[in-house]
């Protein structure tokens, strides 16, 4: 079976800028916690994500965390690959051909982050009783998006704070 990549056909995704990152449990369990008025109540499996988040800049020394929020049954950050100027929009009409890359490349640090956590909740399961889950604990993918200016990062950085505040009228709500 062909998979067809979401990702911006030859933009490389090492280089420096901003990344609106959202990831999805697999099957939309709520397995990280809850909302209670407005706010996200992690329970201690949301705790580990939250850890492991901060984990990426010390696993990868070009990449800075920012703002991200913990929802039941997903996650959304913003993550910078360091050099990066807010008021500089990161060069989309790369030349596919470019050939050095020069940072981590963005898809890498995805999969460590879920690599990582996938491995913790196995544990959290196997020792402390957390909810199971069937098969991958993560989507297979991830969406993201680049961040190209200082408003942009600003409404994606709002959006971010306030969503549980939209949990009920949120696409990835759901309830078992």
């Amino acid at each position: 079976m062909d998979r067809k990549s979401i990702r911006l056909k030859g933009y490389d995704y090492s280089q420096e800028g901003f990344y609106f990152i959202t990831i999805c449990v697999n099957y939309k369990l709520c397995l990280f916690g809850e909302i209670e008025n407005g706010n996200m109540i992690l329970n201690s499996a949301g705790k580990m994500v939250d850890e492991w988040y901060y984990e990426l800049e010390n696993k990868f020394k070009n990449i800075k965390c920012h703002e991200k929020i913990i929802m039941p049954n997903h996650f959304h950050c913003i993550i910078q690959i360091v050099g990066a100027d807010l008021c500089v929009c990161p060069n989309v009409n790369v030349d596919v051909n470019k050939g050095v890359h020069i940072g981590t490349p963005l898809p890498s640090v995805i999969q460590w982050f879920k690599t990582m956590t996938t491995n913790s909740y196995i544990k959290g399961v196997n020792h402390n009783g957390w909810e199971r889950f069937n098969k991958k604990l993560w989507q297979r993918n991830y969406w993201e998006h680049i961040i190209r200016n200082e408003k942009e990062y600003q409404n994606i950085a709002d959006y971010i704070i306030d969503n549980p505040n939209r949990w009920d009228s949120d696409k990835l709500y759901f309830t078992e």
